[in-house]
């Protein structure tokens, strides 16, 4: 990658040159055709910009310069500050997760048998929402693949070890 600095550096860029756009996550996911969540996470260097949704994005947020475009075609060092957990928001969101964590894997089994829910070919959006009394709602919908875990066979197995000689 072209030396932009740091992966904060280069975030605080892309942030930048989004803030400058006056325009919002839904905004320009709409305009891309990408979730508000995926444009968020390639504003975070959390995830990589296609060739051809690069030109889609560069249209919708003409302030990205080609250096930080190329910056996000790059595939990224998917990461998180650790200290950045303290914020209420990403504390709470963790904190839904351990409390509702071992309930969900429950019915995610019981639904579909021994496996996981993949966070690769995952989608993600955040909606917002009227409450029955009228109050403001977050809606997360977290979208992803069905991995079913496998009995490990001897016989098959395309990884085995040659024998010794």
């Amino acid at each position: 990658m072209a030396s932009l600095g740091s992966k904060s550096a280069l975030v605080a860029r892309l942030l930048q040159a989004k803030k400058d756009s006056g325009k919002t996550y839904n905004e320009i996911a709409k305009k891309t055709g990408l979730t508000n969540a995926y444009v968020a996470q390639l504003f975070r260097r959390q995830a990589h910009l296609k060739p051809d949704t690069a030109k889609v994005l560069k249209a919708a947020v003409p302030t990205l310069s080609d250096d930080l475009v190329a910056a996000m075609q790059e595939i990224p060092l998917r990461s998180y500050d650790p200290t950045i957990i303290q914020d209420p928001t990403i504390y709470r969101l963790n904190e839904a997760v351990v409390h509702y964590g071992e309930s969900i894997k429950d019915i995610i089994n019981e639904e579909f048998g021994d496996g996981i829910m993949s966070a690769i070919g995952y989608y993600c959006s955040v909606e917002k929402v009227k409450g029955q009394e009228g109050e403001d709602r977050v809606v997360i919908i977290m979208n992803g693949k069905f991995l079913p875990h496998v009995e490990q066979k001897a016989e098959g197995n395309v990884a085995k070890l040659a024998p010794s000689s």
